[in-house]
């Protein structure tokens, strides 16, 4: 297996094999928050029209997600995994829309791409077993950082962790939490003036293997779906 880390939409762009798209803080957090509490699927966009339509022809019954970290105008949730905590979703279906991870999803190349996984710390040795399992030649990890554009500490220090997973080596997971602690992404969720960065979500985020599944995405219909898969 060999593994290879490209950050940001170009990373996605230029994905090949097995891709795992990486979003910490806190798209593929919050994804794992919802299907922990009982989603049945996750659709992901890009466009927020796109998720509105979705939910107004049936196919889900919810919307959640973000620009710039603020809950989409008429979305019933923003992209906050401690908000999403105490929701119940058993059964729903839902679309999600973000300005990173999401993003990074719908600009893989179908053509170029096998499988795809939502990639966090909350996930990621269930993912890594997912991988194994699936034992592809070549899986592309792509860390989405700041609104695809920008890398950050929390996203490129999960693709490094989980590369290192996946060859074999087991990396200190307080020295890669204090990492991303002391990064400047870390700053916002203390920051009173951006009360939609909540306080305890890097409290989630950063709870490594907090969830038991990997979260695999599949197209149905023309759309990109996630779904909560479990490995022993």
């Amino acid at each position: 297996m060999d593994v290879v880390i490209d950050s940001l939409v170009g990373g996605s762009q230029r994905a090949k094999g097995t891709v795992v798209v990486i979003d910490v803080y806190r798209a593929f957090t919050t994804a794992a928050v919802a299907f922990d509490r009982g989603a049945e699927k996750l659709i992901l966009v890009s466009d927020a029209n796109d998720a509105i339509a979705l939910r107004e022809n049936g196919t889900v019954e919810l919307c959640i997600g973000e620009s710039d970290g603020v809950k989409l105008n008429g979305f019933d949730y923003g992209n906050s995994p401690f908000e999403l905590s105490s929701a119940e979703f058993v059964g729903k279906s839902i679309v999600q829309c973000t300005s990173a991870g999401t993003l990074g999803v719908t600009s893989l190349k179908a053509d170029h791409v096998d499988d795809i996984f939502l990639g966090s710390f909350v996930v990621a040795e269930a993912t890594t077993r997912a991988l194994r399992a699936a034992n592809p030649e070549l899986v592309n990890i792509v860390p989405m950082g700041s609104g695809g554009r920008v890398r950050t500490d929390e996203d490129e220090q999960c693709a490094l962790y989980l590369k290192n997973l996946l060859e074999g080596r087991v990396p200190d997971k307080d020295a890669v939490r204090s990492l991303v602690v002391s990064g400047s992404e870390s700053e916002k969720f203390d920051d009173p003036g951006k009360p939609h960065f909540h306080k305890n979500d890097p409290n989630i985020a950063l709870d490594f293997d907090r969830y038991g599944f990997a979260m695999r995405v599949v197209r149905e219909d023309g759309l990109l779906v996630a779904y909560k898969q479990v490995v022993s």
